[in-house]
């Protein structure tokens, strides 16, 4: 299966053993709940899905790659203690705690919550005096004397040995006692996680056009080679910051992440190619609403270009889409915070309180709550940012307060200026929707103008590729979803029913034939 299909898989195993019965007791025995082994190419996103269902199902996360231990720190340091047996004292080897249980205590203690998963992996690359403490753990989730407390769930990933030269095969005794899921390279699956973790759209458009190269691993005469999605995700990340520090994006810098020498080098072409599409169809004056008037050379053009053009437009669109969900998050955290301080206002007895003081306790406890989820790792960096941003806001309403009352202001007062304050707040990102709803809708009249085919249902392969993107993505189906376009329905509506129609034409034919 793909790494989406893994993800649903793992995030139901987990939902399933985590389920209580009417007593408090786990429906499924602890000794009953089989570890889940992945088993798949490396850099495809396992450890990635493992932290996306940590935060989805709001569990702990502890992950280690058990490459890097020894039998030591895995079941801990032997000691000499003294026990009692049949009335006569006798010294006996015990061990301290295993590091991997240690850590998982720790992490229950940071962040309160009994509940997690423990992600092991590389789990069949370990060394041979831990593989047999490795099996033991499979079986009997214990390290040497220590237990793995219960409600913490074991997901492992290993990956086929023509990957690794360290794989050792797991006997039958310990695969009847695992779940195995195989997973395989898809960017189809995986460019839906890109699209909403922001991946470049230079990435998009050219993993679009050559998805052979999306993911490789060769040995030749030469040696090794290979590209990850891990390293397409690094790599965009740094080129992200390389834009807007004004650094050049070249061969030199590609190959460091997609360690293919030919994948490295046509990859950085494209890129200047992707850079000069941008600057010669000014992908902002068409959202804007401006088209270009040569449009006969742009229908004419390779359908490279074409797709690069359609990934220009969507990455700007995305970039919009990403924005209305971060402002709109804010917001909300915003109402809720002004709303609680309306509550307060109200009290008889807080009348004479001071209303930044308020604020500014209740930003503290936000900060707080903000640094132990992050040092628990109980927050994603999405949710991360939303929270830092919102702070940021109050701060500036606490200024917005004192430029306007003065430093002690009167708390019903407070309040009225405090919701004109987030009214205006409000007024700003409802434009924003509007201006970004029209960006949607200019980029479907432009499509249709410059490719649209009369003799097609849905009219031009362009538009259906375009409207294809916008409905596999989570951003965009979220701001369609909660704000409406007319032109995004319409062109959706004859994508299906042109679906239909060919999927008619297919029976008739069966029939027929």
């Amino acid at each position: 299966m793909n790494i989406n299909q893994a993800k649903e898989e793992v995030k139901n195993a987990v939902r399933v053993y985590l389920q209580k019965d009417e007593a408090g007791q786990y429906e499924i025995p602890v000794e009953r709940q089989r570890p889940i082994l992945l088993m798949g190419p490396p850099g495809i996103g396992k450890t990635a899905i493992m932290e996306q269902i940590a935060h989805e199902l709001s569990v702990n996360l502890v992950a280690y790659t058990i490459t890097h231990h020894t039998r030591q720190s895995a079941i801990g340091l032997p000691m000499i203690s003294e026990k009692e047996f049949g009335g006569k004292m006798y010294s006996v080897t015990e061990y301290t705690m295993s590091e991997i249980i240690g850590a998982v205590y720790e992490q229950i203690e940071k962040s309160g919550v009994q509940e997690g998963i423990l992600f092991l992996d590389e789990i069949n690359c370990v060394s041979e005096t831990l593989a047999p403490t490795m099996l033991q753990f499979l079986q009997y989730k214990t390290f040497g004397s220590h237990r793995l407390p219960d409600g913490f769930v074991i997901v492992t990933a290993g990956n086929p040995p023509q990957y690794n030269k360290s794989v050792r095969d797991f006997d039958i005794v310990t695969l009847d006692r695992v779940r195995q899921i195989n997973i395989e390279e898809d960017f189809d699956a995986w460019k839906d996680y890109a699209y909403k973790a922001s991946v470049h759209g230079a990435i998009m458009a050219y993993l679009e056009i050559k998805k052979d190269n999306f993911y490789s691993i060769k040995t030749d005469v030469e040696g090794r080679s290979f590209v990850t999605a891990r390293g397409w995700e690094d790599l965009s990340r740094t080129m992200k910051v390389s834009e807007k520090l004004g650094i050049p994006i070249d061969e030199n810098l590609t190959a460091q992440y997609l360690q293919n020498k030919e994948i490295a080098r046509d990859f950085a072409t494209y890129y200047e190619l992707y850079q000069r599409y941008n600057e010669l169809y000014k992908i902002p004056e068409i959202l804007e609403g401006r088209f270009p008037e040569d449009k006969e050379s742009i229908r004419k053009g390779s359908f490279d270009e074409k797709l690069s053009i359609i990934g220009l437009l969507t990455d700007r669109l995305m970039e919009e889409f990403r924005s209305y969900g971060k402002e709109q998050a804010v917001q909300k955290i915003l109402f809720d915070t002004i709303k609680e301080f309306g509550a307060f206002s109200e009290d008889e007895e807080s009348k004479k309180a001071n209303a930044n003081r308020w604020y500014k306790d209740r930003i503290g406890v936000m900060e707080l709550k903000l640094d132990n989820d992050r040092e628990a790792g109980m927050v994603s960096h999405e949710d991360e940012r939303i929270r830092a941003l919102a702070i940021s806001a109050l701060e500036d309403l606490v200024s917005y307060l004192t430029s306007n009352m003065g430093p002690t202001p009167e708390v019903t007062s407070a309040f009225v200026l405090s919701k004109n304050w987030f009214t205006k707040r409000e007024n700003v990102r409802q434009e924003n929707i509007k201006v970004t709803g029209e960006h949607l809708t200019n980029s479907f009249r432009f499509l249709e103008e410059t490719f649209g085919d009369k003799e097609s249902l849905t009219g031009s392969q362009e538009m259906v590729i375009f409207l294809t993107e916008l409905s596999s993505a989570y951003h965009s189906l979220k701001f369609v979803r909660e704000t409406g376009n007319d032109a995004y329905y319409e062109y959706n509506k004859l994508l299906l029913l042109s679906d239909r129609k060919s999927e008619l034409k297919e029976i008739a034919e069966s029939l027929i034939f």
